[in-house]
């Protein structure tokens, strides 16, 4: 997949801000083996599926560069 820029403010040191989410046993075993096969973190997998949500919510104020 190509390298897409991150979204939103960076905090201290150019850092992201960050969150904590939980899932259920089962979503997250799911998110494991999506990871798994993809060769990418868990971090990763949430942070595109909130990417594609974010964009067909709010197509007009959000956009994926």
């Amino acid at each position: 997949m190509s390298k897409k820029k991150k979204h939103g403010s960076a905090g201290k040191n150019g850092r992201m801000p960050r969150t904590t989410v939980s899932f259920p046993a089962p979503t997250y075993e799911e998110l494991e083996r999506l990871a798994g096969g993809k060769k990418v973190s868990v971090a990763w997998v949430v942070r595109e599926a909130v990417d594609k949500y974010l964009s067909a919510e709010s197509p007009l104020f959000y956009k994926t560069q």
